[in-house]
Parts: C-alpha cells; structure tokens; sequence
C-alpha cells in the first residue's frame, strides 16, 4: 500500500469520510425540507409528520449500541455498507408513502437507522484508529463534509422539490447514496496495521530507530483490557455519558429552537434562515481549528472551548429577547458556529484514548445511546419550559447550566490522564 500511493493511507480514509458525512448526515436532515410539502399532500397533523423524524432518533438509540458491537467483529466497511443500504432503501421507498406509518417506517426506521451508521457515531468508531499525533486534525476535516453537504446538497434538494416535487427528490437522494457512497466505502480499513501501515503513516521501526515516544500516562490503566461491563464500573465511563447527553443537548436545543425565536421576536424569516445556515458554513472551519488544537491542548480544553461556545450562544439568545440587535445574532451565529461545533472533533478521541481495546466500539456505542438521548432532550425540554413559562428566557438559561455541566463532566472524565495528546508528549 505505502508503495502505491504517494500519501498515507488514512487521508484517503479522512476523504471518504468527508463524502460520507456530507450526502449521508443531510440525507436525513433534508427531512425539514420534505416537511411541508408531505403535509401540504395529506393534510396529516404537523405532530403525527413530525414524528416520524423523532421515531428515528428513537431507532438511533436502539441501533447506537449494536453498531458499536458490528465494528467490534466486522469493520467499518460492513457497517456503512449496510448504513447505505439502509438510508437508500429508506429514501427510495418513501415516494410510496400513503399512509403515516409508511413515512415512520421509511424516514423513520430505514433512514434514522442507517443515518447511525453513516453519521457521526458510526465514523467515530474506526477514523480515530488511523491518526495519533494528528487525530483530532484528521476528525475535524473528515466531519466537516457534514457542513459542506449542508450548503450544497440541501439547496439541490431544494430546488428539486420546488421543480419536481418531495418524491422525485427522495428518489433521487435514494440513488445518490447508492451510487456514490456503496463503492467508496469498499475502500475502508478499520485500522491502519491491517494493511501493513502505522497510524500518521509512520514508517515501521528498525533495529537502529529510535525508541518511539509513548503518549501513555496512566500505565494501569492503558493496560486494562477494557471490555463494556468493566468500562461501565467505572466513574469515568458515566462521566463521558453525562458529558455527551448535555453536549447534545444544547447543541438540538439551539439547532431546533433558534428560527422560531427569532421569528418570535420581531426578525425576518430572511434572518432566520441565515442564521441556521450560516451556522453550519461557520461549523466547517470550526472543526478543523478545534480539531487542531486538540492535539496541542489536550481534549478537555476543546471541549470545554466548545461547551462555553453555546453558553455565550445561549446568553446572546437571552439577551435577543431584551435588545433584538443584529449584533448579538451574529455573535450567537459565531459561538455556535466556530466554537460549539468543536464537540464533533473530540467526541471519538475522548473515548478512544480513555477506553481503547477490543470492546471501543461496544462501548463508544452505548456512550452514544446517552449522547442520542441528549439529543432528543434538548428540544423537548427546550419545548416544554417554554410552553410552561410563556418564553424562551428559562430554556435558554438552563442551556447555559448545561453547557457548563457538559464542560465539568468531561474535565472528571479527564482523558489527557490516560493518554497524552501530541502537544503535551514532551510533559510525560
């Protein structure tokens, strides 16, 4: 392999990645666009439409832990192979929905499953095995194809359901997903050693190289055989879920809740829309500069970067309602943007470096059912506090509480006392 390419191997991962990321995450966001236009046909209740899009982080729930398993014995190539069949099974039956339960089980249980595969949770599992000193670099620009998907394959959805209509567009993201993402994925390796490389291309080690520098700091525990159960004993392993559960919390509250806020408080629809879309744009170099900096801090202070990001977000949303400034939407656009959309990059690295072995994906799986949950929490909640309170200024200012709640968490996790990043070697 290091004879035929003029590059290590796992940038090419980091592409596919990047490919993966950018069709098969907004494939299953493009449901907000399908929204309308499947009420507008059936005239069925805005509650009972929606819900087949929460059916399917349900169905994400459910599957997080058993894809986890699939890695552990297969590799990545079976998971996102069936992720693939799963969401372009989805998306080509769709057009046939005549009745609710169709939609929950095509966008629902079809799409929402496959989306774990490809998504976020799915990737981390094995990205992380083929970087060290670059890992969080190399997380960071393979997930920044979700927001470079998010402003190109979004408005081509768009446009086609403007053009041809939500069915035609269905099928023709259905077939896109099988066209482009079933043969890329074929060229994935769970980790580089089964090809013969080391991670960060290194070359193999001779008998007059040098010693490689270890980044271990806890030796105990690095040399634990981590399996599920022994991993859930311990306070660090309930420390990441209760990290990931607030960190997706705040990020769907803000991401569901936003445009009806602005909206609510005299903006534009124009704004609105600008806003959550420029989020996603800022999102892109976001990652990668977190990413990057991860590997010189250490991940605690990335995600507490990140964490403090949607805290200044939620504060500016507070603050929205009392002085409605353009100002402070473009600051809560940029925390939320560039700072909180940090946690993508560092959320595979955390577990990995504090739990690697046989059984990571096992139990990176069932770290992410507490991250999912999170997930569906945080616009609930958001939801309900509002509904009780008459505003959003309670919900927003839980968000903050949480945020630093997120940020505490992951600080006890403490996964720079296990491992060292790239940046912190020379301390060890």
């Amino acid at each position: 392999m290091k004879s035929r390419l003029p590059f290590y191997y796992g940038w090419m991962i980091v592409a596919v990645v990047f490919v993966t990321m950018a069709i098969g995450v907004n494939a299953r966001t493009a449901f907000s666009l399908l929204f309308p236009p499947i009420i507008s046909e059936f005239g069925w209740d805005r509650g009972v439409t929606a819900g087949a899009f929460s059916f399917g982080f349900v169905v994400s729930g459910i599957m997080s832990p058993l894809i986890g398993r699939l890695m552990d014995r297969f590799g990545p190539r079976a998971v996102m192979e069936l992720g693939v069949v799963l969401m372009g099974g989805g998306m080509l039956l769709a057009p046939l929905t005549t009745q609710p339960w169709h939609l929950y089980l095509t966008i629902g249980v079809l799409v929402g499953a496959g989306s774990v595969c490809l998504g976020y949770s799915g990737q981390s599992l094995f990205v992380p095995n083929w970087f060290v000193r670059r890992r969080g670099l190399a997380i960071g620009i393979a997930f920044a194809g979700v927001g470079v998907g998010s402003v190109t394959l979004l408005p081509w959805v768009q446009h086609m359901i403007e053009q041809a209509g939500w069915k035609t567009s269905c099928t023709a993201m259905g077939i896109l997903i099988i066209v482009v993402l079933a043969p890329i994925n074929l060229l994935l390796h769970k980790r580089p050693e089964d090809i013969g490389l080391l991670p960060d291309g290194d070359p193999a080690p001779t008998a007059t190289s040098a010693k490689p520098v270890s980044n271990v700091v806890d030796p105990v525990w690095a040399g634990t055989d981590w399996t599920l159960r022994l991993a859930m004993r311990t306070a660090r392993f309930w420390w990441i879920a209760i990290g990931y559960f607030c960190g997706l919390y705040i990020w769907y509250a803000v991401q569901v809740h936003q445009t009806k806020f602005l909206l609510d408080i005299g903006f534009s629809p124009t704004v609105g829309v600008w806003a959550l879309g420029v989020v996603s744009l800022l999102g892109i170099p976001g990652q990668i500069w977190l990413g990057h900096v991860s590997d010189r801090v250490g991940r605690e202070w990335v995600w507490a970067i990140a964490c403090f990001g949607f805290a200044i977000c939620f504060a500016a949303l507070v603050a929205l309602k009392y002085v409605p400034s353009l100002w402070l939407v473009y600051l809560m656009v940029l925390t939320q943007g560039v700072l909180g959309y940090g946690l993508t990059s560092v959320m595979g690295p955390i577990v990995l470096e504090i739990f690697q072995g046989r059984q990571y994906g096992s139990i990176f799986g069932t770290i992410m059912l507490a991250a999912l949950a999170g997930g569906a929490a945080g616009p609930w909640a958001t939801g309900v506090l509002h509904d009780f309170t008459g505003s959003y200024t309670v919900a927003f200012a839980a968000g903050i509480v949480v945020s630093l709640l997120s940020a505490i968490a992951i600080w006890q996790a403490s996964p720079g006392k296990v491992r060292a990043v790239a940046g912190k070697i020379a301390q060890v």
